[in-house]
């Protein structure tokens, strides 16, 4: 009985206390999610302190960014977009099993994602776009409630997810721009009936679009883009009746467009540039009134764009530029749309310029260059003050440009170049204060320049040669602080070239050629320590050449056909040759100078100061001394020159007879004069570099000619390439790239010379320590280095013709002269590759790195919006 009642009393508690722990059920489980969260954030970093909240002594349900389910406690979602959290997800997220939602897209987080996350069976929303997490994603087909995946824009590797079509019940996938193998597009991914959203993009993917995905009938946005999809552009894509948006760009797709496509009414974005497709589009395209951008640039489609396209009303991107189009353009284009942006340029439109284009006072990006419109700008773009870019370049338009259009204050550049355009530039332009560029060469604009350009402080690029602009030069481009190039050459200018000009420190290419220019060259251009290229040829230009202007780092300068006094310079007279100086029948070059030889250039006979008056007697004994001078000259430099013909003959023949040798080839790309015998007596105490094509020693030349640097090459089949290259390098000119002033060439022996530079590498700049270990190079230097690489990088890939790419830029091959300005060096042996106009052929490349061609679209694209 006592048993019995001791039982029950056991009971009875056993009972009491399990009642007791089902009316708290939160208390067990919060302390496990508690740490569970804890342990998660001690795997992060935390710059901004969104977790600060999350601390032992709270409840998981008052932490930031966390959700809890009304009733149980527990721990549904995460939420944290866009906080800056790096570090790791720890394992811990496994034991919150009632997790619905975990959001952490656009942060930092690293490291794999754990395999623990597949026990968060509840789990319907996976987020983890935009961060930095690595290694192969694991198996998630277990997540049987997942509706939402997106791990894009991570660095996962590995398979692309062959499991990915058994978690049917997604409504959106984003898989895309990973580090995946190469791989193709799984069929079972047409198993996610469900589906509304998928983003495949930059997948590494290959092969054709599975037809399985035309089955995905609810879907709304397909993006493909950035693959290389290979085949047809899919006919049954126009089962998908629901699509919105189209993203197939970048890919290797072929054939025409199909009329079905014009059964997707609900299609509001289509993107299908950068492929290989051709033929017309379909007319029924023009009847998608939902549409708001097309894209179809870089293909070879061709026709007339449908005339549907001038009645859409939401379409505000339209791009089609680098396609054979052809015919006059739909005359209503933009007149119902509000058009934010339009590229049509290289097709071959033809007919007048369409008139509606800123209809809407909605457009930003009006480029159509490269077409045969003809006729008149419309004066309906005397309003569009909304304009970015103005580009109608390379076209047949003619008569004046409406007053208002130069009126832009939101345009960085104006581009009417290369058509036939008359009339002056108004002083409107004042009101244009954005303006970056202003290209107006290759027409007949005329009248004087206006004094409001002036006031463009934004302005970097200032082209208007090759017109018939005339009167003076404004003194106010000399406010011009950003000025970088200005071209005025060709037209009809007077004047004097005016003082203020030198205010514009950072204009590197300076050209005002071929005009009517008068007066003496302003000493203040010296000031322009920037300046690389000077071209003031063809001119009426008079007195003597600046002093200081040999201090100017100048890889290019023509003061030719002037009527120029004085001494060259012979530091110019090295960089440019006679050719720069000819046409100046009072200009004179020193004695010692070969450059003589070979040009009209008469010779310096002693200090000349043509400022000076002399008396008629000392002009007389001046001339009696200069011709006895100049006779007795003649008569040494001749018996000197016959002497040592003798003696090279002599030679010659004797070590013919001996060896059989041939002679020296001898290239010379700047005015250097060089003695093979000089150049090729190298001593090894003088060795300053070796590299993988051979040494380089530093040799000073005589008769106080400076020092050079001497490559000599290895021996090898390399030195075949070494001729057709030099060709090419030994007529780069920039401030910022090294000089090759020379090649010689005798049997399978190879020399260049290079100008010398004596403040070594940057590497070793960058690694040398002054007094208190303090670097050698402060930031500003460091700064000015930098920059003067980029500027010299940015002319072998832009500027320079043809456009090299230097795939080995290290600090080692940037150099530095006495004033620590930086050359770009290391030309390798590479043999330049021929572009064609529509891309590369397959010429090999041999030798170690150095300069090849780049890509046609690099070429383009940069040109195209420079």
């Amino acid at each position: 009985m006592a048993k019995t009642s001791v039982l029950s009393l056991q009971f009875i508690i056993t009972v009491i206390c399990l009642l007791s722990l089902s009316s708290f059920p939160p208390s067990l489980s919060l302390d496990v999610e508690t740490q569970a969260l804890l342990d998660f954030k001690s795997q992060l970093k935390d710059p901004l302190n969104v977790l600060e909240s999350w601390k032992e002594s709270e409840s998981p349900c008052e932490f930031s960014g966390i959700t809890c389910d009304p009733l149980s406690g527990k721990v549904t979602a995460i939420s944290f977009d866009n906080q800056s959290l790096s570090g790791v997800i720890s394992p811990s997220i496994s034991a919150l099993e009632s997790l619905m939602s975990l959001w952490l897209p656009s942060n930092a987080i690293s490291g794999k994602l754990p395999d623990g996350v597949i026990n968060c069976s509840k789990l319907r929303v996976l987020n983890l776009t935009g961060n930095k997490m690595v290694g192969v994603i694991p198996d998630l087909s277990s997540l049987r409630n997942l509706e939402i995946l997106d791990l894009s824009e991570n660095y996962f590797s590995g398979r692309f997810p062959s499991w990915i079509g058994n978690i049917s019940g997604l409504l959106a996938l984003g898989l895309g721009t990973n580090e995946y193998h190469v791989g193709e597009i799984p069929e079972s991914i047409g198993n996610l009936k469900n589906l509304t959203w998928l983003f495949l993009a930059n997948s590494h993917l290959r092969g054709e679009i599975p037809e399985s995905i035309f089955e995905l009938e609810n879907l709304q946005t397909l993006d493909i883009s950035r693959n290389k999809i290979s085949g047809q552009f899919p006919k049954s894509i126009s089962k998908l009746r629901k699509l919105t948006k189209i993203e197939l760009f970048y890919n290797n797709l072929t054939g025409e467009i199909p009329p079905e496509l014009a059964n997707l009414t609900l299609l509001q974005e289509f993107d299908v540039s950068s492929n290989q497709l051709y033929g017309k589009l379909p007319e029924g395209i023009g009847s998608l009134k939902s549409l708001t951008v097309f894209q179809g640039h870089q293909n070879n489609f061709s026709g007339e764009i449908p005339a549907g396209f001038g009645e859409m009303r939401y379409l505000n991107g339209f791009s089609i530029y680098q396609n054979n189009f052809s015919g006059e353009f739909p005359t209503n284009f933009g007149r119902f749309s509000p058009l934010n942006s339009i590229d049509i340029s290289e097709n071959q439109f033809s007919g007048s310029f369409p008139r509606f284009l800123c209809e809407s006072k909605q457009l930003q990006y009006l480029l159509a260059l490269g077409n045969r419109f003809s006729g008149v700008l419309p004066d309906s773009y005397a309003e569009c003050k909304t304009l970015w870019r103005f580009r109608v370049n390379k076209n047949q338009l003619t008569g004046k440009i409406p007053e208002g259009v130069w009126a832009m204050p939101l345009a960085s550049i104006i581009d009417f170049s290369d058509n036939n355009f008359t009339g002056e530039v108004s002083p409107q332009i004042r009101f244009s204060t954005s303006l970056n560029q202003l290209i107006l060469q290759n027409n007949r604009f005329s009248g004087q320049l206006p004094s409001e350009l002036g006031k463009l402080m934004n302005l970097e690029k200032l082209y208007l040669n090759n017109n018939n602009f005339s009167g003076v030069i404004p003194s106010d481009i000399g406010s011009l602080q950003q000025l970088s190039s200005l071209h005025l050459e060709e037209n009809s200018m007077t004047g004097s070239i005016p003082s203020e000009l030198g205010d514009c420190a950072r204009v590197v290419d300076l050209n005002i050629a071929s005009n009517s220019l008068s007066g003496r060259i302003p000493s203040s251009i010296t000031l322009m320590s920037s300046l690389n290229s000077l071209n003031l040829s063809r001119n009426k230009l008079t007195g003597l050449i600046p002093e200081g202007l040999e201090k100017l780092k100048l890889s290019s300068i023509d003061l030719s056909e002037n009527q120029l006094s004085g001494r060259v310079p012979s530091v110019l007279l090295t960089m440019g040759g006679d050719r720069a100086f000819i046409g100046n029948k009072e200009l004179c070059v020193d004695e010692n100078s070969k450059t003589i030889i070979n040009s009209g250039i008469k010779v310096c006979l002693g200090r000349q100061d043509q400022e000076r008056k002399f008396g008629d007697k000392l002009v007389l004994f001046s001339i009696i001394a200069c011709v006895l001078v100049f006779v007795l000259t003649g008569m040494l430099l001749l018996s000197y020159r016959n002497f040592k013909h003798g003696q090279a003959e002599m030679k010659n023949d004797l070590e013919g007879k001996k060896e059989g040798d041939p002679k020296w080839q001898i290239s010379s790309f700047h005015q250097l004069d060089i003695d093979a015998d000089e150049i090729c007596d190298l001593e090894e105490d003088n060795l300053i570099g070796c590299g993988g094509t051979g040494k380089v020693y530093r040799l000073d030349l005589k008769k106080n000619r400076g020092a050079v640097a001497v490559k000599q090459l290895w021996k090898g089949d390399g030195l075949k390439f070494l001729e057709a290259e030099m060709e090419i390098l030994g007529k780069i000119r920039h401030r910022n790239i090294l000089k090759l002033y020379a090649s010689l060439l005798k049997g399978e022996s190879s020399f260049l010379v290079f100008e010398y530079m004596p403040n070594g590498n940057l590497f070793q700049a960058l690694h040398t320590r002054i007094k208190d270990g303090q670097p050698e190079l402060d930031w500003n230097q460091r700064y000015r280095i930098a920059l003067g690489a980029a500027k010299g990088i940015a002319y072998l890939h832009h500027d320079c013709s043809p456009p090299i790419l230097h795939r080995d830029i290290k600090s080692s091959n940037i150099l530095l002269d006495e004033d620590n300005e930086p050359k770009i060096a290391d030309f390798g042996v590479a043999k330049l590759a021929e572009m064609s106009l529509k891309g590369c052929d397959n010429s090999s490349f041999t030798g170690t790195h150095g300069y090849i061609a780049p890509g046609e679209f690099e070429t383009y694209y940069s040109a195209r919006l420079a």
